[in-house]
């Protein structure tokens, strides 16, 4: 049976438009930004094919050039959608400047066939391969499958787009977007499918995202937005058997805020926890930012001082004091004073849970001999 263009375009845009308003059901309200531009990506693309479509017919160049502005504004949400998933990405400006260019060109060049069918595909081809650029090198951990599969819809798209510019700008066997020339053809059939596989790998992506929300909050504390005890055990554990291994230095401290019942009782639980929220800020901004901070329990904190000794923690303490009792009164009303253990990492030493065991035991001495001071472990 002789495949029919315009048929593959119309159940191309039709399934384009069904994904569009599947992608909110399925994703739901509260999703990411990464997942608004996937969505407004999709939504974009079948605007773009149905004015491709319907220009043939009714205002030519308004609806094709529409079709034009729609698909690279597509791509544009999707290298958004990249970033926020595999952190920043390169080529960005010349990809915007490329997004803008496109249908300008295109619609102050439409009078001449050769140079808009060129100008166009050329451009999107061109965008095509930045955007599929985008999915390698990321910043942070991401599934090469689904990055490699989104790479290959691209480049594909791309590799149609460049052929159907080189026909329309170089020779007269594509005088119209219709025209039933077997790289037309091909090019329909291979967009049907990218769609369907690159959507696949969009959801994957999706979902991906998802379940590293899940495990974040699994080890977050919900309140200070630091680790929670199994959070800071996971990667204080990694920390440590890293250090071992190499020998570096690593010093732990275990810190407690200071007759924390009183401040509930005398100025309430919502100034407790403005409280607990200020000491895990002001120790996070006092650490430096490869050190590990996590909320143990209650009004209990834990540090991990990494390639440092004792004199760095002693500084730490002697920092955080003096921002803690500024910033308490300034903020609370009240000054906050807190009382801490230390302990430095001993040759052959690998569990975490006996560096702390120091710590915890130098917390109590500092406690017993009158709080708001530093105890190191012997």
């Amino acid at each position: 049976m002789p495949l029919d263009f315009l048929t593959l375009m119309t159940v191309m845009a039709a399934n384009l438009f069904m994904i569009s308003a599947a992608l909110p059901l399925i994703m739901g309200r509260d999703v990411s930004r990464a997942a608004r531009n996937m969505q407004g990506s999709m939504l974009l693309q079948a605007v773009a094919w149905a004015a491709i479509i319907a220009s043939s017919s009714l205002w030519d160049q308004a609806l094709s050039t529409l079709s034009i502005a729609c698909n690279a504004a597509a791509q544009w949400m999707l290298y958004r959608a990249l970033e926020e998933w595999l952190g920043p990405r390169p080529l960005r400006r010349m990809l915007l400047v490329l997004v803008i260019a496109t249908p300008l060109g295109y619609t102050l060049g439409f009078g001449h066939y050769a140079w808009r069918v060129g100008w166009a595909n050329f451009l999107m081809a061109t965008i095509l391969c930045i955007v599929a650029r985008a999915t390698l090198a990321p910043v942070v951990e991401a599934n090469l499958r689904w990055r490699s599969l989104l790479m290959g819809c691209l480049l594909t798209s791309a590799a149609f787009t460049l052929a159907r510019g080189m026909l329309g700008a170089f020779t007269d066997q594509y005088p119209s977007f219709r025209t039933p020339h077997p790289v037309n053809l091909a090019a329909a059939v291979a967009t049907n499918v990218s769609l369907v596989l690159g959507t696949v790998a969009l959801l994957v992506a999706w979902r991906s995202e998802a379940e590293h929300k899940l495990r974040t909050l699994a080890m977050t504390d919900g309140l200070t937005g630091v680790f929670n005890r199994r959070g800071f055990t996971a990667q204080g554990s990694s920390l440590l058997a890293h250090a071992a291994r190499h020998q570096l230095p690593m010093t732990a401290l275990m810190l407690d805020l200071d007759h924390f019942k009183q401040v509930n009782d005398t100025h309430g639980h919502e100034a407790g926890d403005r409280a607990l929220q200020l000491f895990a800020r002001l120790l996070g901004d006092t650490c430096r930012s490869g050190d590990l901070v996590g909320r143990l329990g209650g009004e209990e904190f834990g540090v991990l001082l990494l390639h440092n000794s004792a004199p760095a923690g002693l500084a730490l303490d002697r920092r955080l004091r003096k921002r803690l009792h500024a910033a308490s009164v300034a903020e609370l009303g009240f000054a906050l004073d807190y009382s801490a253990g230390m302990a430095v990492l001993q040759p052959g030493e690998a569990d975490l849970a006996e560096l702390m065991a120091r710590a915890d035991g130098a917390l109590y001495a500092a406690k017993t001999a009158g709080r708001g001071r530093l105890v190191a472990a012997e």
